[in-house]
């Protein structure tokens, strides 16, 4: 993972990396298998557990994460992230869950949290434009992510703006605040891959 990047917008670090393409077309296989099942897809529904407002999120199945070596593939970024971060040796890495968001026009997901230690979104299909904003010298803000920590100071601010390309997965910290805005002008999928995770108690530095 020679690409991979420490980020410091403010307090706490993440990590961008890229997820490579023999992976993301897995995914993309697995999911357009998937959701041509309804039997399925309603088996797999994660959307009650979720703060998304949006069309579809559903969980990826344990063997399918182990055909494809997701564990590894998270581990080893995450494993070069505590070594960086705080100079600790990861041992184990506990994935609690992993899931889709299929978001479309109109749909966002609110300001919330994860569970877990560590959090990530990696982005599988990004629509060609995610519209314009009306407003002159605005930031266009439409189909980003947004993380949030503490409020502006002197040195940095209160926010990191993402926005999504095909490939591109990054890692937080699963109390940072984050959202996706809504978007227009397309009737193409933003679609993304989560996880939350565990870390074993000496690399952990606070309990959940």
């Amino acid at each position: 993972m020679s690409d991979i990047q420490v980020i410091r917008p403010f307090g706490p670090s993440i990590v961008k990396l890229r997820i490579p393409d023999e992976l993301i077309k897995k995914l993309n296989d697995y999911v357009d298998q998937t959701i041509s099942n309804q039997e399925k897809v309603s088996a797999l529904d994660h959307s009650s557990q979720l703060a998304g407002k949006v069309k579809q999120e559903f969980l990826l199945e344990n063997k399918f994460m182990e055909e494809i070596r997701w564990g590894q593939f998270l581990g080893s970024a995450i494993k070069i992230w505590l070594e960086n971060d705080s100079n600790k040796k990861l041992q184990s890495i506990d994935i609690i869950r992993c899931w889709i968001v299929r978001q479309f026009k109109n749909e966002y997901n609110p300001i919330h949290f994860h569970s877990g230690h560590v959090s990530g979104v990696g982005y599988l299909k990004v629509p060609k434009t995610f519209g314009e904003v009306s407003e002159k010298k605005r930031t266009n803000d439409k189909g980003r992510l947004t993380l949030i920590h503490g409020s502006v100071n002197l040195f940095s601010k209160a926010t990191y703006v993402i926005k999504p390309e095909v490939g591109d997965f990054y890692l937080f910290p699963n109390y940072l605040l984050h959202t996706v805005y809504p978007f227009s002008d397309t009737d193409e999928e933003r679609r993304s891959i989560s996880f939350n995770a565990n870390l074993d108690k000496n690399s952990a530095s606070y309990s959940t």
